[in-house]
């Protein structure tokens, strides 16, 4: 057996998981999940791997299904709806990186795990929710649907209304002693989605609340709390750019965590795109001088850990 160069968290983006052009269906999924597989499957020759992924477009399809058949069953809570969310894509990754490690000689185990994810109750994302979830409706509807079933819902860009949740920031991963027991012997599917967000109470139990947790910032977490040694932010483009889509863009490829920093107050990083991916890759190599993070597409993963592609961020 190789030996491992370190720990690796590897999170996937929503294009890892689902074509931009494709209707949604769970076969379609399940293609795109085994082309992105084949990417990263050399990664695992030699690195212990937790993967963590996206599930917004699922979250929302699950939703839809729930809310329209909402006169023969009841609607699913939306902690429920993230933790099935969990469960199908954990079994495409599964099955697609079983596939692509039997076809490349590696036969280590797949598991996913089924994450809860501590949030603070008192986090000012609940007095200010802003995350759109589920379908559109028209004024009346949703009116109708604060009234009965105490969503908050808000006008989206002219598109109609939807029901906003709160994105608060992750506290503590419930599971990660279980994926810390299974890192090393098995490859490892944790805190999709984010995480199903909890809260925990005086007693102690948890309860599930109603929030969506960034999947960047869940998977810097996980990979602090492992003792990851890279975090691995695959998503749409090859590097990180400031200027970015502007006949000045300057693609970056190797920058430090002060730098990234100064991009950031520059404003060169979209709040609902790289802005988290940045603020998740500046923390991590924060947490341990010798921690690196990189941003990549999943096609140059394995250029992007030789220092050939994507970007990297050292502390310094």
């Amino acid at each position: 057996m190789t030996e491992k160069k370190g720990k690796i968290v590897i999170a996937l983006g929503g294009n890892a998981l689902q074509d931009t052009n494709s209707s949604g269906t769970a076969e379609e999924q399940l293609e795109v999940a085994k082309r992105t597989c084949e990417y990263i499957v050399e990664i695992l020759d030699n690195y212990e791997a937790v993967i963590v992924h996206g599930n917004g477009p699922q979250v929302g399809r699950i939703l839809i299904a729930s809310e329209t058949a909402k006169d023969i069953t009841p609607v699913m809570p939306f902690d429920v709806v993230g933790a099935m969310s969990q469960g199908y894509i954990g079994y495409h990754i599964q099955q697609a990186l079983h596939l692509a490690l039997k076809n490349h000689g590696n036969h280590i185990p797949v598991a996913t795990v089924i994450t809860q994810v501590v949030v603070d109750q008192n986090d000012p994302a609940f007095e200010n929710p802003t995350k759109p979830i589920g379908s559109f409706y028209s004024e009346e509807e949703a009116k109708e649907m604060m009234d009965k079933n105490g969503y908050i819902m808000k006008e989206d860009a002219g598109r109609g209304w939807r029901r906003v949740v709160a994105s608060p920031i992750p506290q503590r991963i419930v599971e990660i002693d279980t994926v810390k027991h299974l890192c090393g012997s098995s490859v490892v599917v944790a805190a999709g989605g984010g995480g199903i967000p909890v809260i925990e109470l005086p007693d102690g139990s948890l309860k599930g609340v109603a929030a969506v947790i960034d999947k960047d910032f869940a998977a810097e977490l996980l990979a602090e709390q492992i003792g990851a040694d890279i975090l691995l932010i695959l998503t749409a483009v090859d590097k990180v750019a400031i200027n970015y889509n502007k006949p000045n863009q300057i693609d970056l490829d190797l920058i430090t965590a002060a730098q990234a920093e100064e991009y950031m107050k520059q404003g060169h990083f979209a709040a609902g795109s790289m802005l988290p991916k940045i603020k998740a890759a500046i923390k991590f190599v924060k947490s341990n001088p010798g921690r690196k993070a990189i941003i990549s597409s999943p096609y140059k993963a394995i250029e992007a850990l030789e220092g050939r592609d994507g970007t990297t961020i050292i502390l310094e």
